[in-house]
């Protein structure tokens, strides 16, 4: 008798360069013994240098792909990140209605790409705040991304990030993890605050390398993955971050593209 693999799926936009969205979903998962699934919500013509463009899945497509994979597999855990329209994204909370029953499910509400590129229109930002939000068992915005979300302007420091975790979590979403890598000092300290009130910090060394591409991606695929093998929030979390950073500084090993390249999703194993 052989032993089932975790499964998780990525809920996401393909990045043609391979270093953020659904390949480096898929490229974490792996890297961390998951097997992984997709659902294709978006292409992108993407590299190192930027998103040249982008062609939307039709939310019916978005659909089927969720009934196909969750029809057949036992699915442990999801992460949700590109979704760049409303149709999309009101697909997605539908499908998650219809098949996720209590799955884990991590939303990161990407919106621009490393390189600075808008990725989701401004009718979207308000459904995904009211339709999968509260849906999420953990968002995980970036400094900026929580900004956009709650309408306010970005936190200046630790304090401020905190407090609007917790306002966060008050719309609806049963955690919150705001991500530290847009703010500054020697650490990077991302904050955490679940529904019952506690906050807790996850810091670690800021890496000096331009090569963060598919960094948010990442830390939230590490994290669906620690959930799908059953592992407490926090511990996931913090399993996640240390696979993170352990990427960021080998990063510059791998030398993809003339612009941000990839973090290293197999710094483990390639040599």
């Amino acid at each position: 008798m052989s032993a089932r693999s975790p499964i998780a799926v990525t809920i996401a936009g393909s990045d043609s360069g391979g270093g953020a969205g659904v390949q480096a979903d898929l490229k974490t998962f792996s890297a961390l013994g998951i097997y992984g699934a997709s659902v294709i919500t978006a292409l992108t013509a993407q590299n190192t240098l930027g998103v040249q463009a982008i062609h939307d899945v039709p939310a019916e497509f978005v659909a089927r792909q969720i009934d196909s994979v969750f029809s057949d597999l036992a699915v442990d855990a999801v992460k949700i990140g590109m979704l760049s329209r409303a149709a999309v994204i009101a697909a997605v909370a539908d499908g998650l209605s219809r098949h996720a029953g209590t799955i884990p499910v991590v939303l990161d509400p990407v919106m621009v790409a490393t390189s600075g590129d808008r990725l989701i229109s401004d009718d979207a930002v308000a459904t995904l705040r009211d339709r999968l939000l509260p849906r999420a068992d953990l968002i995980t915005p970036n400094l900026p991304e929580a900004a956009v979300l709650l309408g306010e302007g970005l936190a200046a420091d630790d304090a401020e990030a905190e407090a609007q975790a917790r306002r966060l979590v008050a719309l609806g979403a049963r955690a919150v993890l705001i991500k530290g890598g847009h703010g500054i000092g020697a650490e990077s300290v991302d904050h955490l605050v679940t529904a019952d009130g506690v906050a807790r910090t996850f810091s670690a060394p800021r890496i000096a390398t331009q090569n963060t591409h598919g960094t948010g991606c990442t830390l939230s695929a590490a994290i669906a993955a620690g959930l799908a093998m059953h592992r407490p929030l926090p511990e996931a979390v913090a399993s996640a971050k240390a696979y993170l950073t352990a990427a960021l500084g080998a990063a510059d090993r791998l030398a993809i593209g003339a612009g941000h390249g990839p973090v290293h999703h197999f710094h483990a194993v390639w040599r």
